[in-house]
């Protein structure tokens, strides 16, 4: 595949389980600064997508490229460290840490919980889990310890520690899954400025929420892209509903 301006690159991407495709032959391309929901009914392959981005699953054929760089030949901590951030659907937070701790053991120097707990706090650091505390509305309970915050809070110091890392690619799983209207809200306004300075993907079934946040929708099925584009060109479309907004 030649060079390309796309920020991520998924050509013929195919992955099968026991002979079954849970991916197959996909095509995306995402821009920078793009924020690109993916829609789609249980088993379309969402999930599988982002696990073979972020190299905890390796493809059966085909391409994906961050940034013109192969990333099915790297290990999982090489993506990371190219710049590709993966959020799961539960979050692992350090509970017993505050808030600030958080953020401070996922600075990129000396990754891990010891490796990072040692290091000399630079200004640097301090001045990145200040600046992301904000971004993550977390300003004011950077002491509190990780197990008293919300749920919804929890979800955003997991966003906010993998921001510490600066990634160009940002990867959500149902980040909104069990939070509150408000929270909800909140959210996509987070996320409509965390994308303002790099692109992420954000799998989602609250379409109320994709609405607000969707710069371009693009709906699997069965592994495959069944649409693409502007949320109420999508929803709009008949294959869609009938087998993915019609239940």
């Amino acid at each position: 595949m030649s060079n390309t301006d796309f920020v991520l690159a998924i050509e013929d991407l195919t992955v099968s389980f026991d002979g079954f495709k849970a991916v197959d032959k996909l095509n995306m391309y995402i821009d920078k600064n793009e924020l690109r929901v993916v829609i789609g009914p249980n088993g379309a392959g969402k999930t599988t997508v982002l696990d073979l981005i972020c190299g905890k699953t390796k493809s059966t054929a085909g391409s994906i490229k961050f940034k013109n760089r192969e990333l099915t030949k790297l290990s999982e901590h090489e993506i990371v460290r190219a710049g590709v951030g993966r959020k799961f659907q539960t979050p692992s937070i350090y509970e017993n840490l505050s808030v600030y701790q958080n953020l401070e053991v996922s600075y990129p120097k000396g990754r891990g919980v010891f490796g990072s707990l040692f290091f000399k706090r630079n200004d640097a650091v301090v001045a990145q889990v200040h600046k992301i505390a904000r971004e993550i509305m977390l300003q004011d309970f950077l002491g509190m310890e990780a197990a008293l915050l919300s749920h919804g809070q929890k979800q955003w110091l997991e966003i906010g520690m993998l921001l510490m890392q600066d990634p160009e690619l940002l990867m959500l799983d149902e980040p909104v899954a069990g939070m509150s209207a408000k929270e909800r809200d909140q959210t996509a306004e987070l996320l409509n400025r965390i994308c303002q300075n790099r692109s992420v993907i954000v799998i989602e079934h609250d379409m109320e929420f994709v609405k607000k946040i969707a710069h371009k929708v693009t709906v699997l099925h069965q592994g495959k892209i069944l649409a693409e584009g502007a949320m109420d060109k999508v929803q709009a479309n008949e294959k869609v509903i009938e087998v993915y907004l019609g239940h």
